[in-house]
């Protein structure tokens, strides 16, 4: 009796640490359920139940067992560690590796960073500005201003998610700055269409991924899911959009 609670209490902790992962990376909320379950299908805990949120995951394996629950804090957009969960979950439901081994993979990959460094991302930032600029058409006269727009902006993000852990606050700073450079680069002659360099410098900001994700939850029918990410991101849409509007209204 002893040893099944143990293995219990290892299988919940296995498949709870795996659901977290998925969750702080952006993974969508039936992705995370599905995969809890499988695994905890493939350890023969065929009763098993699973609620997830994006702020938390209620799990139980079975009407005679207990019931865990954890809180999810914080979320980013890191597709790397999706797809590692993934493999660890299906090398665990096909029988290639062990629930122990399973666990101290998947909390190898809680530990590990998998973003690039600052500045690769603020260079990423920068280059996907420029490109995004020609390709909604842009002159080349304004790859310059769309560049460094769109490298700071996202540098701020960084430095004001660091200082302030509020995200529509970094939003709002971000996006107020590439308004600031946008419009003194067109009025200082070293840019041309002011709203082809906003549009394009706030491009990385978008939560492309987080509203895709949004209707994806929609149409799987995790309506709560759903319209909680959709939510958020239409608050990151409404910080974007207000601190634009602030700089053209001067």
């Amino acid at each position: 009796m002893i040893l099944q609670e143990a293995d219990n209490e290892l299988t919940i902790d296995c498949l709870l640490l795996a659901g977290r992962i998925m969750i702080e990376s952006g993974a969508e909320t039936y992705r995370v359920e599905d995969t809890m379950l499988r695994m905890a299908q493939s350890q023969n805990m065929l009763d098993a139940q699973c609620y997830a949120t994006p702020t938390g995951i209620i799990f139980s394996l079975g009407k005679t067992q207990p019931t865990r629950i954890t809180s999810i804090s914080s979320r980013v957009t890191d597709l790397q560690k999706i797809a590692l969960v993934n493999s660890v979950s299906r090398r665990l439901t096909s029988h290639i590796i062990t629930l122990d081994e399973a666990h101290d993979e998947l909390k190898s990959i809680q530990k590990t960073n998998y973003f690039l460094p600052i500045y690769m991302q603020v260079l990423s930032a920068a280059l996907a500005s420029g490109c995004f600029l020609i390709m909604f058409k842009g002159g080349w006269s304004d790859f310059p201003a769309a560049f460094i727009a769109g490298g700071l902006g996202f540098l701020v993000l960084v430095w004001m998610n660091y200082l302030t852990k509020v995200k529509f606050f970094s939003e709002f700073t971000a996006s107020l700055i590439i308004g600031l450079i946008a419009f003194f680069a067109v009025k200082s002659g070293y840019g041309a269409e002011i709203d082809k360099i906003i549009i394009s410098s706030v491009m990385p900001l978008v939560p492309g991924i987080l509203i895709t994700n949004a209707v994806r939850d929609l149409m799987a029918g995790h309506f709560m899911s759903g319209m909680a990410k959709g939510a958020e991101a239409f608050l990151t849409a409404f910080a974007i959009g207000a601190a634009i509007a602030v700089i053209l209204s001067f």
